[in-house]
């Protein structure tokens, strides 16, 4: 209850000088214009003309294209190369014929950019040179300016905003999940540094967790003014923690990252995985939308978050590897256990895999259109 109470004194004394303000978005803006498309109206909980689909790290991965772009270079190199970036981002749409683009970008490019230097380093993931320790480590995470900290991702998202024809979706890491690899140093299974930093300095948590939720709320409100139609909060490590840490620690920080972002009036989703105990509190958190992963049924998902709540997921990304046969399978229960309800955006539980062979996702992406047009039968 103390570690709570702290949480809100922090929420309490950040309130009347919020690092966002109230804004309009133009008539012409993409989340207007394509307020009507099946992904936006699913984010929204309304009957659409079938069950939209998109995939997580649909941009790139396993595209041969993909690879012929980007040649060797750094991830990070590519991101900050906004025509390259664009198209990497629009391969996917144009291969699979998806419902929604995902931004090609990472979720560690902001902190990155405001000087807290974290590489991605392949086949291992973020890695900081010099992960945060202590107060004094607080200097090196200044706010974040997106006209100069990350013009380059402002620029991608305004070349996609006018090519694509289906909603952009931008994208940041959640507070939660930036900690843990500024103080891990690398990608942790046990999290133990961040969780030790948690309980034995909660001050110095909630400071470290405001900050990066300040990041967040800048760099997502960047991408949906320069034209993207939905923003999702990547808490991809969330599930490490009980119910109760995740509460006193981490829902106040996410909670006001969707409160800030609540007067552009996209859709916000939010996801994690390994998070079916806390399901309920992400809903609570105040997205539109919440991601699943494979381990909860789409069904038992819409009961933990609320009937309010849009559901996206879940085929596990390791079926992908299978036979046809086994992929169809799965998809079919997944659409049998959403069943007729509005709401449901088809994806997979997690990011694709490098190796998935992009024609199983071709036909997954077909088979869930067909087999949920209004012009198909119900299904049983």
């Amino acid at each position: 209850m103390k570690d709570l109470l702290l949480a809100n004194e922090w929420l309490l004394a950040v309130a009347g000088d919020s690092v966002s303000k109230p804004m309009a978005l133009p008539k012409n803006h993409p989340a207007h214009e394509l307020a009507e498309s099946a992904y936006l109206r699913a984010c929204r909980n309304l009957e659409t003309s079938h069950t939209p689909v998109w995939f997580q790290r649909q941009a790139g991965r396993s595209l041969p294209e993909y690879r012929n772009i980007r040649g060797d270079g750094s991830i990070l190199e590519a991101i900050h190369n906004p025509e390259l970036a664009a198209e990497i981002t629009l391969q996917p749409v144009n291969r699979y014929g998806v419902d929604a683009a995902i931004l090609f970008s990472d979720i560690v490019v902001p902190i990155d950019a405001v000087g807290f230097k974290i590489d991605v380093v392949p086949g291992i993931g973020p890695v900081a040179a010099s992960p945060f320790r202590e107060r004094s480590d607080l200097k090196r995470i200044r706010s974040l300016d997106p006209e100069n900290d990350t013009s380059y991702v402002i620029e991608t998202v305004k070349i996609l905003a006018r090519e694509l024809t289906v909603p952009l979706i931008g994208f940041a890491g959640a507070p939660f999940t930036i900690a843990s690899y500024l103080i891990e140093g690398r990608p942790s299974r046990d999290h133990a540094k961040t969780k030790s930093l948690m309980h034995s300095d909660p001050e110095l948590w909630h400071e470290l967790m405001e900050r990066l939720a300040d990041i967040s709320i800048v760099s997502m409100r960047s991408q949906v003014l320069a034209g993207a139609s939905a923003v999702q909060l990547f808490d991809s490590w969330a599930g490490a923690l009980t119910p109760s840490d995740y509460r006193n620690y981490v829902f106040p920080h996410s909670q006001r990252v969707f409160a800030e972002l609540a007067d552009l009036e996209v859709p916000r989703a939010h996801f994690g995985v390994t998070t079916g105990e806390l399901l309920d509190q992400f809903g609570e958190a105040g997205p539109e939308v919440v991601g699943v992963d494979w381990r909860v049924s789409i069904d038992q998902a819409r009961f933990r978050v609320g009937e309010n709540i849009a559901i996206q997921g879940n085929l596990d990304p390791a079926l992908c590897l299978a036979p046809w046969e086994v992929v169809k399978n799965q998809t079919l229960e997944i659409l049998k256990s959403a069943g007729n309800k509005p709401g449901h955006i088809f994806n997979l539980g997690h990011g694709v895999l490098p190796e998935t062979n992009p024609l199983i996702l071709e036909k997954v992406v077909k088979l869930v259109h067909a087999e949920t047009s209004s012009s198909s039968k119900p299904r049983s």
